[in-house]
């Protein structure tokens, strides 16, 4: 049975390279959406709370409208009965029939004032009500139109890069199968530290490709011989010499 062979320092280095290099073109197809998905996504959420709350008034809206025809139609019945008195007090035969005519008669004025005035406070909140259902519904309006056009924007970018970006990750994932699960633990955790998304960088210029902090020489040296992992002291990336991608390049 064949032993495995023990990775050197630099084909880990390399693998990890690698990796960064496809994850890096995956990071630049999500900024090329940029903020799209959230957008769509925050407001899809806004506009579900907007059709609950116009729900809600329209359902206050109607109570408010029945509640008003309610009183509409206590102040028919109240004039109803008036008029209903009032001929009846061209018929009475003594004072106490007349009396309790008229007290009857005064108790429905009571009443058609009484249901005047609910009515009017209900009409004032079935004003203030019907005006904001009004503007919620401008405002759910907008916001689905506004939902379209993100949508839309999304979805042409996401055609134009489905393809490639699926391919990319299943590089990625591939590549991940390579490498071993304590410098992949290491790779994600500085990986997801900076925005972007950059945990292994070349040496340029004597400085860290991610922080652009100056490299000693004699780090430098060591970085060029790929005999260890090394670590920018300053942001904890690994670094790589600036000839590693070239070297990667050229192998069969």
């Amino acid at each position: 049975m064949a032993v495995a062979t023990e990775k050197t320092v630099e084909e880990k280095m390399r693998e990890l390279f690698r990796l960064q290099q496809i994850d890096s073109k995956i990071d630049q197809i999500e900024i090329l959406k940029g903020e799209l998905p959230m957008e769509v996504s925050d407001l899809e959420d806004e506009i579900v709370g907007l059709d609950t709350r116009i729900t809600r008034l329209e359902s206050q809206v109607n109570d408010l409208q029945t509640e008003i025809s309610r009183h509409s139609a206590n102040v028919s019945e109240s004039e109803q009965l008036i008029l209903r008195y009032e001929e009846q007090m061209n018929n009475v035969k003594n004072n106490r029939e007349y009396e309790a005519l008229m007290k009857e008669t005064e108790m429905q004025r009571l009443e058609i004032q009484l249901s005047d005035k609910k009515s009017s406070s209900s009409q004032r909140d079935l004003d203030t009500k019907q005006a904001t259902l009004d503007t919620t519904r401008e405002k759910r309006d907008a916001k689905t139109t506004l939902l379209t056009t993100k949508q839309t924007e999304l979805k042409t970018i996401i055609a134009k890069t489905e393809k490639e970006e699926r391919k990319l990750r299943r590089q990625s994932d591939k590549q991940r199968k390579e490498i071993a699960a304590r410098f992949l633990r290491g790779y994600d955790r500085v990986r997801t530290s900076y925005r972007n998304g950059l945990a292994v960088v070349t040496v340029e210029r004597n400085a860290c490709g991610g922080c652009y902090n100056s490299i000693p020489p004699q780090q430098q040296l060591e970085i060029s011989q790929r005999k260890r992992v090394m670590i920018c002291e300053h942001c904890n990336r690994i670094l790589v010499d600036h000839n590693i991608e070239e070297d990667m390049a050229t192998e069969v």
